[in-house]
């Protein structure tokens, strides 16, 4: 019963790879998996609560793939490259197609949002786990907002890869901008006490 359970969940991220959101019946994942689209009901109920679940289970597995590179980040300009690494590699393995199609349905299905909401969730706590490491010894460090600048950042990527679908060249030029921030986070980093000071001042000033 586990191992169909299983199949399942592996064939409905076949299917959405495939054949998008609107592809995905019970009838062509129960076909990708090789059993009676009945089954889908009765392990899950519903096709969307199957969605729901491999979405989850998804972004888990993608989540410990990554950890490792992202637990080795020591700077912004580090997981910026992570997250080109990570771009590439699951645009090539229709991830973010599937992530696309799932944004999309959760814009007007209430049961799946949560489902959606929860995986992205994995990933911005991924994200502000090494933000909070690396910016603990910024001059700034009290004035950024650790849990709001990760939903950014997990945001922005998603976004760009988006947008990259329909300008290519946009996209890789706002990546660039990025990084181009994070060199000067780099550089605010690396000035002297007496600098640090007068920027924490500035900023603190600025923020009132």
């Amino acid at each position: 019963m586990a191992d169909t359970k299983e199949r399942l969940v592996a064939a409905a991220i076949t299917v959405l790879v495939s054949d998008g959101l609107a592809g995905a019946s019970a009838r062509s994942i129960a076909a990708a998996a090789g059993v009676n689209q009945a089954l889908v009901f009765y392990h899950f109920g519903t096709v969307d609560q199957l969605l729901s679940v491999a979405c989850r289970q998804a972004t888990e597995q993608r989540v410990v793939l990554y950890r490792d590179r992202l637990a080795a980040v020591s700077s912004i300009g580090e997981l910026l490259d992570v997250g080109r690494q990570l771009q590439v590699t699951e645009r090539a393995e229709g991830n973010f197609r599937v992530l696309a199609q799932l944004l999309a349905g959760a814009q007007t299905d209430e049961r799946l949002a949560p489902a959606v909401g929860a995986g992205l969730q994995l990933w911005v706590a991924e994200i502000e786990s090494v933000l909070a490491r690396v910016t603990a010894t910024s001059p700034v460090a009290d004035l950024i907002d650790v849990r709001g600048l990760a939903r950014v950042v997990a945001s922005t990527f998603i976004g760009l890869e988006l947008y990259g679908g329909v300008d290519p060249a946009g996209s890789a030029e706002a990546v660039a901008t990025l990084e181009q921030l994070a060199v000067l986070v780099e550089v605010v980093d690396g000035l002297g006490p007496v600098a640090r000071r007068a920027l924490r001042t500035t900023l603190r000033r600025a923020a009132r």
